[in-house]
């Protein structure tokens, strides 16, 4: 799925109601709910504060996909084309952090399986 599908996604959604698209602030306020949501998960995956026992689980890539949801409603509130602006800052990082680190060898593996 592209970006300018998951947009056309999101939208036919928030379409089929009347309230529509919050306002931007409200849909800031959201975006930072929801990474709250993400840092906390990650903090119990990954860091010193354990869930307790009581705690629902929670999906990793679910919290992921909540952000990117919100995200992809303000794009779509704004009337930003995210496929366009994702190659303008691709570009910019593939040119600002060329020689900013190390190669990886051809057999590396993935980077997505990369730790630091």
């Amino acid at each position: 799925m592209t970006l300018a599908e998951a947009q056309a996604r999101v939208d036919g959604w928030i379409g089929r109601f009347e309230e529509g698209y919050w306002p931007p602030l409200a849909i800031l306020a959201r975006l930072i709910e929801e990474v709250g949501e993400l840092a906390r998960e990650v903090n119990h995956r990954f860091g010193a504060k354990p869930k307790r026992d009581d705690e629902d689980p929670r999906e990793l890539e679910l919290e992921i996909a909540d952000v990117l949801f919100v995200l992809l409603c303000l794009a779509n509130e704004r009337g930003i084309d995210l496929d366009a602006a994702f190659e303008r800052v691709m570009d910019k990082y593939e040119e600002r952090d060329a020689g900013r680190w190390t190669p990886r060898e051809p057999s590396g593996g993935s980077p997505g399986q990369r730790t630091r």
